[in-house]
């Protein structure tokens, strides 16, 4: 096996290479794409007019430079923050605290196809949110730059005025990229739901189109959410209404109503058990439906019902008699009435109905504010999304196992609605949540009430519903009441520099410099939790001492996702009886500091693993 040194990166166009490897391997050498053989392959289907084409879709200043973004490689890693989340230990939850383009991008590796559902909440972009203005050239140095995490300061966000000549072009430069590397985590019967206004739906609606697919659309929900009219409006208009759009990866993903058995009774006691009375008049002419404009006759009064309704039945005249055949016509008693059929319950073939576009009724914007005032004791967020309406979601679209994801977490209605799920059906599901430490306005009650940024209060509302829900019931079983927390910052890594001069002293003092790949201020858990993203492995990954080694500081990581295992040490030197003790399986990786091992033991190693050493 071979021998390699482990690096730093995440080349997001591995994937995408490797696909059009698979259905056209004569197009590519070297990992190289050959355009003349690729012409040649697409024949007809080229567009010869190039760049002078003119193509449906949606375009803006920005948008090439927002397609780049999506594929440009983070210099950054995601690291634990001990002691700020809940049952650390032992939970499979995670929130990420940091710029959600950043951290989409380390994930992209280890969580890839395993989403089963992202619902986002992101800037409506009505003109005074806050919206995420990306450095295109250095998009991880100016996040910790506005984070205070390197020596210069800035203003994390900006407000996107309407007077910016650019106001729709920023938004979308913003989401454009997180979507497109969103939909690579997504499960093949994966799908995402958009919260969004009036502002961007149309734009949206565009963008989704060109990421997913316009086959891949589900719905558009309109969601009421507004109980009382607003009768401030100049307009006089009360926009009591929000849309949530959804897309699908590839295969049909809500599941559904249940069917409410209250409708059906059996009053005659029917043998064939309850059964409720459906219309039979139909929706078509005679001119248009000749066939279904016939005269029935009951047959135990005579009676006969002619002419016809004026739409004519909605079966035809021989289902009708089959009907009649199975005392499955209710007669009218009075001659004016219409004849109508028992339809039973166990004739439904699926035992749900289809969900309506329209949410009336699930929740209303106040609500979540209730929410927010019940946990907290005052309003220290207005108006977020109440959890019950994100629950709809999640009952529709997720497994009682599955991952779900929240890249615009805000005050995590998210995370209340799924831990309240699991518990009332018994599930296991888990979550990632990422949110930007997005500063709450000076004034507001959640900056007063010692609430910095728009992550620390997610966090905490997370904690306070924790204890809300293990103050009703301690959580026994599977009941995942817990959470950890990680945050973007840089690599454990150090940054290569290219070096351009001639001078030798320069050269001697570059490559003493680099002699080790580490930072000056990598931590152990820190490298650990990177080592996982660049190998594929998921942060929630089971980690224990090796088995063989318990005093080695050999540890070995596993994952329901992969195939192999990924044993690390990080000491300084390894003696040649520790490793001797692992015994490695096929495809185990085994990841260690380059100076602790001796030639001849990565020799050896190399020929009973795969060896990567940093």
């Amino acid at each position: 096996m071979p021998h390699t040194r482990l690096r730093p990166t995440f080349p997001l166009t591995e994937e995408r290479l490797a696909e059009l490897n698979a259905i056209v391997p004569e197009a590519l050498a070297d990992g190289k794409i050959n355009w003349d053989v690729l012409r040649e392959i697409l024949g007809e289907h080229l567009d010869d007019e190039g760049a002078q084409a003119e193509h449906f879709g949606l375009f803006w200043p920005g948008k090439r430079a927002a397609r780049h973004l999506a594929v440009v490689p983070s210099r950054g890693t995601i690291v634990p923050v001990a002691g700020e989340g809940v049952r650390e230990a032992t939970t499979r939850n995670l929130f990420i605290e940091g710029d959600n383009l950043e951290v989409l991008k380390l994930l992209q590796k280890s969580y890839a196809g395993q989403v089963k559902m992202i619902y986002i909440d992101p800037p409506f972009n009505t003109g005074n949110d806050f919206v995420y203005m990306d450095d295109f050239a250095d998009p991880l140095g100016d996040y910790l730059r506005k984070t205070g995490q390197s020596d210069e300061r800035g203003k994390l966000l900006t407000t996107n005025s309407r007077a910016d000549g650019r106001f729709h072009s920023n938004w979308l430069s913003m989401i454009y990229p997180r979507l497109r590397l969103a939909r690579g985590l997504l499960r093949e019967d994966g799908v995402i739901f958009i919260s969004i206004d009036d502002n961007e739906v149309h734009n949206l609606r565009h963008i989704m189109n060109e990421v997913f697919g316009e086959e891949a659309f589900v719905a558009c929900f309109v969601w009421h959410r507004r109980q009382i009219p607003d009768s401030r409006n100049e307009s006089k208009v009360s926009t009591d209404h929000e849309y949530v759009l959804c897309y699908r990866k590839s295969v049909t993903p809500l599941r559904g109503l249940d069917r409410d058995p209250g409708l059906f009774s059996n009053p005659d006691d029917d043998p064939r058990g309850p059964w409720t009375s459906t219309d039979l008049t139909g929706l078509a002419t005679k001119d248009q439906r000749p066939n279904l404009h016939y005269v029935i006759k009951d047959p135990s009064t005579g009676r006969k019902y002619s002419p016809p309704p004026e739409r004519g039945w909605a079966i035809s005249k021989e289902r009708f008699e089959q009907f009649i055949a199975e005392g499955r016509i209710l007669w009218p008693p009075k001659p004016t009435g219409r004849p109508r059929a028992k339809r039973f319950f166990n004739d439904n073939k699926n035992e749900t109905t289809s969900l309506s576009s329209v949410l009336e009724d699930v929740a209303f914007t106040q609500d979540g504010t209730k929410e927010i005032q019940d946990l907290f004791g005052e309003k220290v967020m207005s108006f977020p999304k109440p959890s019950k309406l994100i629950k709809l979601f999640v009952q529709q679209a997720s497994d009682p196992d599955s991952l779900l994801l929240d890249f615009f977490a805000g005050c995590a209605p998210t995370a209340q609605a799924v831990f309240e799920l699991n518990r009332e059906d018994g599930g296991a599901r888990r979550l990632v949540l990422i949110q930007l430490p997005e500063p709450t306005p000076e004034d507001s009650v959640a900056a007063r009430a010692g609430f910095a940024t728009m992550a620390e209060l997610g966090k905490e509302r997370i904690r306070r519903v924790i204890k809300k829900m293990t103050k009703e019931r301690a959580p026994e079983g599977k009941e995942d009441l817990g959470f950890r927390v990680m945050k973007l910052t840089e690599s454990n890594f150090k940054r290569w520099h290219d070096y351009a001069g001639s001078d030798i002293d320069e050269v001697q003092t570059f490559f003493e410099q680099v002699e080790t790949p580490l930072a000056e201020e990598w931590t152990p858990e820190g490298l650990l939790a990177e080592v996982m993203l660049l190998e594929g492995f998921p942060l929630d990954s089971t980690v224990e001492p090796f088995a063989g080694a318990q005093k080695s500081g050999v540890s070995v990581v596993t994952s329901e996702y992969s195939g192999h295992r990924l044993l690390f040490s990080f000491d300084k030197e390894l003696q040649d009886k520790v490793l001797g003790e692992i015994e490695f399986a096929e495809g185990d990786v085994f990841v260690c500091l380059d100076s602790s091992l001796t030639d001849a033991q990565k020799i050896r190693l190399a020929d009973r693993c795969n060896l990567k050493t940093i």
